[in-house]
């Protein structure tokens, strides 16, 4: 075993360690050089450049689908119209009600100053006059159903109280826009094209307005006279009317499709390849001999896929189909500078 010990394990320590320092020195001078187009015998090349596609032309539909909600529209508050004492509720909670017509009476009372005068002696006098009584009409702000009456008989209101309110009956669509879905639709059209699922066929809710959704995380059951549906948590809401006798119901979800516009034969990039997307962007240019320039360009209509270059290229040019990372390694200490 001594002898084992001290001539055999040593003999194959050597020979193994001999071995591997072979194969390092085989791979260092044969496959060393072609690491980085081939990974053996053959293997295909691997192109690690970045790919170029021309400018062409192509059609461009800026149409913006979103999920939405069939909301019911907000009660509108009934506000009186004088300073006085109410006389008369012509419309109680529960009425149904057109635009204009009568909803409370205000008895409005004139004070006038007294008479001066004098008396049989030549002493001065103050006669009081009686106060001109008139009655004032509080209009239906819109018509719908009286969901609320808070004025009382002989209540005392000035103009601006809130007295009552009327939900209209009527239906919205809204939907809550991304950031993106907001600056295609920087000029929306006044109409959309809504589906609800299950439904009627596909209809156009009129009124389109886009706007600041409200933050609250829900609302009361019963304003506006049906269910709120979900309430948005912020960001920019589309709302458009939906028309009368369409069936559907507050709650509803449905599908929202905003057509902003087309351009048809225009010059088209896909949008990876410009830095920005509305307005104003750059692109990078890769000239015959193969450099790269950035240029920038005026942006119009995008699909989401590809954009509309107005101004700052011609058809045929090849961009960088995406734009370059910027290089973001670190240098480490010691290795930058004339001194290396």
């Amino acid at each position: 075993m001594g002898t084992v010990r001290t001539l055999v394990f040593p003999a194959l320590r050597l020979l193994v360690w001999g071995v591997i320092a072979a194969a390092l020195v085989v791979l260092a001078f044969r496959g060393g050089g072609e690491t980085d187009t081939v990974a053996g015998p053959g293997a295909p090349m691997v192109d690690l450049s970045t790919p170029t596609m021309p400018v062409a032309r192509g059609t461009v539909a800026n149409t913006v689908t979103v999920s939405g909600t069939v909301v019911a529209d907000d009660a509108v508050t009934i506000k009186a119209t004088a300073v006085g004492t109410v006389r008369r509720i012509v419309a109680g909670q529960g009425k149904t009600v057109a635009a204009g017509q009568a909803l409370v009476e205000i008895r409005v009372e004139e004070q006038f100053p007294p008479t001066p005068g004098t008396d049989a002696e030549g002493n001065p006098t103050v006669t009081p006059r009686p106060p001109k009584v008139r009655t004032v009409t509080v209009p239906a702000p819109t018509g719908g159903t009286v969901s609320s009456m808070d004025a009382l008989v002989d209540q005392v209101v000035s103009v601006g109280d809130k007295i009552g309110e009327i939900a209209p009956g009527t239906l919205s669509v809204t939907a809550t826009l991304t950031q993106s879905e907001q600056f295609r639709l920087l000029a929306p059209p006044s109409t959309a094209e809504v589906t609800v699922e299950g439904g009627p066929a596909p209809f156009t809710c009129t009124g389109l307005t886009l706007g600041a959704a409200p933050t609250a995380a829900g609302g009361d059951p019963g304003a506006g006279g049906g269910y709120p549906g979900p309430q948005p948590s912020g960001g920019t809401t589309a709302r458009c009317a939906v028309p009368g006798g369409t069936t559907v119901f507050a709650g509803m979800a449905a599908t929202v499709a905003v057509n902003a516009g087309t351009a048809e034969n225009v010059l088209v990039v896909p949008i990876t390849a410009v830095q920005g997307s509305v307005q104003q962007g750059n692109v990078w240019v890769v000239g015959e001999d193969g450099t790269e320039e950035e240029r920038p360009v005026v942006l119009g209509l995008s699909d989401g896929d590809q954009i509309e270059v107005r101004e700052g290229l011609t058809e045929g040019e090849q961009v960088l189909q995406f734009i370059p990372v910027p290089d973001d390694s670190v240098e480490e200490p010691g290795m930058g500078g004339p001194y290396g």
